[in-house]
């Protein structure tokens, strides 16, 4: 028992169950703590940007064939399509099968617009092929890292680590200080997630303080239905794409236990971004392959985020009474295609691409909004956790196609048979394959 609360993994669990009796006991107490969540948060922003770009231009760099970098960007691309696609299907077959917003029978001009403003307002950040293509190039590359924008970061990576490639060994000298400058970063990384106990405590308190264990009972079938609708989707078809390129899905999430929980406790995987880029290349995989997948598809990638778009917006359909025809169908999954890739970045990102979504398919009213407000913290720990698992899984698969994992070492590691603490991962010197 001494062991497992020494451990980060057990601090955290003592930390969300904390959090719960806090919530419960002395909600104005708990919901006083909400900075501890927030400032864990921040920290950890913090050394994003400049984290992403050090472990992408070291990639590149290292990988030495630009045309390899650009296959698995690629190869990248075309899964996060793919799969973000079965996740939008999934969220509608859902909807369908289970009807959670049949029989609420509610009229759009009872509810609140006031309530929505301040999202459909940022409707304009998100919506548009054009708007979001122009979106991810950088007014300035100082502005790319002040905003902490990780796509924009990702772009100046990529175009900074090629032109440092092209120079040979004249490029050597500041390939090698921008390696020390990101082990340095994951040092600090290091310091900073050790307090995720404290994160997770502040941010759990806060949410059953303010909202309460009960506060799901109104819209609990809409709740309930995404988080079956995640683990199938992990389990099943992630499960299932992982096990054809050799490994377990059981096995992986064993290994992620420490930063998963920290997201359960957080609902935004921002908060594990470092840990996850230094566990996988542990794993085996090449740090120019994670240092590509994982930032885009932070981006690119948001499998539970699309699943909860379709599922969401045929649950308001549902509720307010709106038939949906199949061209209706097919015109939401095709907005929401483009929508779900400008979500990361945007505030109250899930809410605001909703809007989106809806705005784009005039039958179905834009107040239904309000019916989700309530329940956006609570469906935002699966979006975040089952997001963070595709991304994970991308990673291997993506890595097995390329070459660019070393089985024995990833299998040794799953198998528990090489030391996975997350503090321990990130106080190691900087990964190489």
């Amino acid at each position: 028992m001494q062991r497992f609360f020494a451990s980060l993994f057990g601090q955290v669990v003592a930390a969300l169950v904390l959090g719960i009796v806090l919530g419960i006991v002395w909600p104005d107490f708990a919901v006083a703590l909400k900075p501890l969540g927030d400032g864990f948060i921040k920290l950890i922003k913090m050394a994003i940007a400049p984290l992403v770009f050090g472990v992408v231009v070291h990639g590149i760099v290292g990988a030495g064939d630009l045309r390899k970098v650009g296959r698995v960007g690629l190869k990248a691309l075309i899964y996060f399509e793919a799969v973000t696609t079965v996740a939008l299907v999934l969220g509608i077959v859902l909807a369908y099968a289970f009807a959670p917003g049949a029989g609420m029978n509610i009229d759009p001009s009872t509810l609140d617009a006031k309530a929505i403003a301040s999202y459909t307002d940022r409707v304009g950040q998100v919506t548009g092929t054009v708007d979001f293509l122009m979106k991810i190039i950088p007014t300035t590359i100082v502005d790319a890292f002040a905003k902490g924008d990780i796509l924009q970061v990702l772009i100046i990576a990529i175009l900074f680590g090629s032109g440092l490639a092209l120079l040979g060994e004249h490029g050597q000298p500041l390939a090698q200080s921008i390696e020390r400058i990101t082990a340095v970063l994951f040092k600090i990384i290091g310091f900073i997630v050790r307090l995720a106990p404290l994160g997770v405590l502040g941010a759990v308190a806060f949410t059953v303080g303010k909202y309460g264990i009960g506060s799901l009972r109104q819209l609990g079938m809409l709740v309930v239905l995404f988080y079956v609708g995640v683990a199938f989707f992990v389990f099943v078809v992630l499960g299932a794409i992982l096990r054809a390129a050799g490994f377990s899905i059981l096995k992986l999430l064993a290994y992620l236990r420490e930063e998963l929980m920290v997201v359960a406790g957080t609902a935004s995987s921002d908060s594990v971004l470092p840990q996850i880029m230094r566990k996988l290349e542990r794993l085996g995989i090449r740090d120019s392959t994670v240092g590509l997948v994982i930032p885009t598809g932070y981006s690119f990638n948001l499998d539970a985020f699309s699943l909860y778009l379709t599922l969401a917006t045929v649950f308001i359909a549902q509720a307010t009474n709106t038939p949906l025809s199949f061209g209706h169908l097919m015109l939401i999954l095709g907005i929401a295609l483009l929508t779900s890739k400008g979500a990361h970045g945007v505030p109250g990102s899930a809410i605001v691409v909703l809007a989106a979504t809806l705005s784009a398919v005039p039958e179905i009213p834009v107040i239904g909004l309000v019916l989700v407000l309530s329940i956006d913290w609570f469906v935002g720990i699966a979006r975040a956790l089952g997001n963070l698992i595709g991304n994970c899984v991308a990673t291997v698969v993506i890595a097995a196609w390329e070459g660019d994992i070393d089985r024995a070492q990833a299998h040794r590691v799953l198998n528990g048979e090489v030391a996975t603490d997350t503090a321990a991962v990130l106080d190691s010197p900087l990964a190489k394959a």
